[in-house]
């Protein structure tokens, strides 16, 4: 048994047993691939496949046991590299934060800030993705941290804590008739178009949830992926833009005005995970520390259940 064959098994199931699939990731022929799965199952004298033809249909018993063996071997492998390079080179290396648009626009520039400041030698990789991408990652060993208010908290595999609160806002382009209600109403916000995030992003599903609970069902005419685009279509008035809190400046957004809506959506938590059992660089905790002073590296670690340095 060796690396590429562990490698072949994991992404084999990760791929919905298309070999096609599983061939182009691991840059390497469908027909290798499918030698080195024979190779596998002769050398320890069980099929892990179900099979129609040549094609792979799922797992057997056996091959379902392995698995689990097989992502515990992978990711102790990749921990005893990081062990390595984190007494080799303690403060020299790469560091992949995984995140959305609005953590990394809005929440992260001064924690990366800092950490670039203290750590020089470290490259930061940061990766923006949707809260599935982001969570595929971390599962992947893709990346080292999570930073999404979807997601993290829902993946038994992860060790997730939260970051910090926040709550979404309505925003208009000055002048519009929104300003003179006063309270506030989901029913007014409802008569107008809405432009807000796009499903799946910065706690769109609680907005949705929020009217559905008043009765309502706005009409959004446009959805985007992060903030910097909603408030450009509500600036030229084709809509009321609903979005985080955080990502509106009256310096930055003079045209624009922030309407007291404290009261009609709940709260939202941004969260950070990391996947249990990956081994952090002192890096790492540093970075998570910078973000939130009382997650140290004692706390966690000891959630993550890995050995920390």
């Amino acid at each position: 048994m060796n690396f590429q064959q562990l490698r072949i098994i994991r992404e084999t199931v990760r791929r919905g047993f298309n070999l096609t699939e599983v061939a182009n990731a691991l840059f390497t022929s469908q027909s290798g691939v499918s030698k080195h799965i024979k190779d596998l199952e002769d050398e320890l004298g069980v099929e892990l496949f179900t099979r129609k033809g040549k094609r792979l249909l799922g797992l057997t018993a056996p091959g379902k046991e392995l698995v689990v063996m097989v992502e515990r071997m992978l990711l102790d492998a990749a921990n005893i590299k990081r062990l390595a390079e984190q007494y080799s080179n303690a403060d020299q290396g790469q560091l992949t934060v995984a995140t959305t648009h609005t953590q990394a626009r809005y929440a992260l520039p001064t924690v990366v800030a800092a950490f670039t400041r203290a750590f020089p030698k470290v490259h930061l990789k940061l990766h923006q993705g949707s809260p599935g991408e982001i969570v595929q990652m971390l599962l992947d060993g893709e990346a080292d941290i999570g930073v999404a208010t979807e997601a993290l908290a829902d993946v038994p595999e992860l060790a997730s804590f939260p970051y910090y609160s926040w709550q979404h806002a309505v925003v208009v382009p000055a002048g519009h008739p929104l300003e003179a209600v006063q309270p506030l109403t989901l029913e007014a916000i409802a008569e107008h178009p809405v432009i807000t995030y796009h499903e799946g992003f910065t706690g769109r599903t609680r907005i949705d949830k929020t009217f559905a609970a008043a009765g309502l069902k706005p009409a959004v005419v446009m959805s985007a992926l992060d903030a910097d685009v909603i408030k450009t279509y509500v600036e030229l008035g084709l809509g009321v833009g609903i979005l985080a809190s955080m990502a509106f400046s009256p310096e930055r957004d003079p045209g624009l005005r922030m309407l007291d809506s404290d009261a009609l959506f709940a709260g939202n938590v941004t969260r950070i995970a990391v996947r249990r059992g990956h081994y952090l660089r002192g890096f790492a905790y540093r970075f998570i520390e910078l973000c939130a002073p009382e997650l140290s590296e004692a706390v966690v670690s000891h959630a993550v259940g890995a050995v920390s340095k």
